[in-house]
């Protein structure tokens, strides 16, 4: 088994560099139809993904439904472990549905969902266009 960079992942979904791409969509092969190859990642790596894929400051600039759209093909590969893959999946389809939230806070209510949570405790006004959680100031 290998541990997956945020920069593979980026790679594969941009194809901004032909080469790299490349080489790192014959890896995804690999781990998802020929089982020869098994890679893992974690929460921070997707959430960086995320981030960059979603800043002003980077050539990409994607909407949080386009990144759901290229991110849940790679979480759903069969090679590919995540603690909790699940859970990202949901955050995704949370991130797209509700564009006011960045990657994390998807990631605390999809986390509150799984735990049968529904109050955060947060002065974040973004979680307040959310039907799945209800916002409490201490």
């Amino acid at each position: 088994m290998k541990y997956l960079d945020t920069n593979i992942i980026l790679r594969l979904l941009t194809r901004d560099d032909e080469a790299k791409a490349a080489g790192c969509h014959s890896l995804f092969q690999q781990a998802e139809g020929q089982g020869k190859q098994e890679v893992a990642t974690t929460e921070a790596i997707i959430t960086e993904v995320c981030y960059v894929l979603s800043s002003s400051r980077n050539p990409y600039k994607l909407t949080h439904e386009e990144i759901r759209a290229r991110l849940v093909p790679v979480l759903s590969m069969r090679g590919l472990r995540l603690p909790r893959k699940r859970r990202y999946l949901r955050a995704l389809d949370l991130y797209a549905t509700y564009p006011v939230l960045d990657i994390e806070d998807a990631v605390c209510v999809a986390h509150m969902e799984a735990e049968g949570i529904s109050e955060i405790l947060s002065y974040d006004t973004d979680f307040d266009d959310v039907e799945e959680a209800q916002r409490v100031e201490p």
